[in-house]
């Protein structure tokens, strides 16, 4: 019975690491180098979603970035970077205090995970009544993880009132969570913690402090379009010109 147990989930570890489809709950690219992007999905308000996140692996272990949006894919997702890479996950980074970010925080800290977010965040999540992760850090912080830099980057308000995004200077990837929306987006989602106004500022902020950068990985849905940060900025200077217009009728 136990080997049977074994084989049942070596293949489903196979299935989310490489046997991947489209209908697949959690699905694994590969970025750049050591750089992978992992993507799940969530029913919202009756339609599916995904989210993005991303890992680094190291020769220290594994850094995440943003918990999966379905929790139901927790342990799968340790799981196949476990039998993909060899490795565990031992850093966890939340990008704001949204569930599509931190929802996992309380999950990896019991899994001996270290956790990680902002003051800002960590004041939400205390406020809501919500798990906060182990460790508070400062808005602009430089890590060294095994052979890679990265700097963790509070730009100001925007997607949320506590939204950071990371940056990778040798390789020119830029993480930008929920603050960075899809190149191909209609409209800037969900605004309820939002700060539009700020948004422009702060997304200004992030183009003069990391340039050129080869790789952008947006919150939700296409990740592969570089100018999704620049997309960003035209979705918030229209929808300040239209919110400006709709007060001057008024």
């Amino acid at each position: 019975m136990r080997k049977i147990t074994a084989i049942i989930l070596f293949f489903i570890v196979l299935s989310n690491s490489f046997g991947q489809s489209k209908n697949s709950p959690l699905q694994i690219s590969h970025l750049i180098g050591d750089f992978y992007v992992y993507k799940t999905f969530h029913d919202y308000k009756g339609t599916l979603i995904s989210a993005n996140a991303m890992y680094l692996v190291t020769d220290k272990g594994v850094v995440l970035f943003d918990a999966p949006w379905d929790k139901s894919q927790f342990q799968p997702l340790l799981d196949s970077i476990k039998f993909k890479h060899n490795k565990n996950i031992v850093m966890c980074f939340a990008t704001h205090s949204h569930d599509d970010r931190a929802g996992g925080l309380e999950f990896f800290r019991q899994k001996g995970i270290k956790t990680y977010t902002i003051k800002l965040t960590d004041e939400i999540l205390k406020n809501k009544n919500e798990k906060r992760a182990e460790f508070v850090i400062p808005n602009d912080t430089i890590f060294k993880v095994g052979e890679y830099k990265f700097e963790v980057y509070y730009p100001g308000k925007g997607h949320a009132p506590d939204n950071i995004v990371v940056w990778f200077d040798k390789e020119k990837v830029l993480y930008g969570g929920c603050f960075i929306k899809s190149a191909d987006a209609k409209d800037l989602g969900y605004l309820g913690d939002a700060n539009v106004n700020e948004w422009e500022k702060s997304i200004n902020k992030v183009q003069t402090k990391f340039k050129n950068p080869k790789f952008i990985i947006p919150g939700h849905e296409d990740w592969t379009d570089i100018g999704s940060l620049d997309h960003t900025l035209k979705l918030v200077q229209e929808y300040k010109k239209n919110a400006s217009v709709g007060l001057n009728k008024k």
